[in-house]
């Protein structure tokens, strides 16, 4: 059974840092591209950032760039959204999501396989 299960989200103040865990069970997790998408109240989903199965390749959002990173750590099946500098409008709800193995990474939402529950980000003014 495949699982994706993120963790790390919360309220921060503007400024403040969260970071995000993505933990994925039943997949060959160092073959897969992962990324991180999020949906803020009455908008589309948006790709973050997303990362290669060897980590060398990324693709991200311009409007993270600066101030989120993205990391994986094979060994223990997990990817990392570190966020800092947050602003009100990263509120969101930030989902994980996997791409089927062997695949490269895109922003494409369309294109991931795999999917997690989504943890709620809230960042106050």
């Amino acid at each position: 059974q495949v699982q994706l299960v993120e963790s790390g989200g919360g309220l921060v103040q503007a400024g403040g840092s969260l970071r995000l865990s993505c933990v994925a069970s039943g997949l060959p997790f160092s073959s897969l591209a992962m990324g991180w998408f999020r949906q803020a109240p009455g908008k589309e989903r948006e790709c973050v950032f997303a990362i290669s199965a060897s980590g060398v390749n990324i693709v991200y959002a311009n409007s993270v760039k600066g101030r989120f990173t993205i990391s994986r750590d094979n060994d223990k099946n997990t990817v990392f959204l570190q966020m800092n500098s947050l602003k009100p409008e990263d509120t969101a709800v930030y989902y994980c999501a996997a791409r089927r193995p062997y695949s490269f990474p895109t922003n494409r939402e369309d294109e991931y396989d795999y999917w997690g529950q989504g943890t709620q980000v809230t960042v106050s003014s």
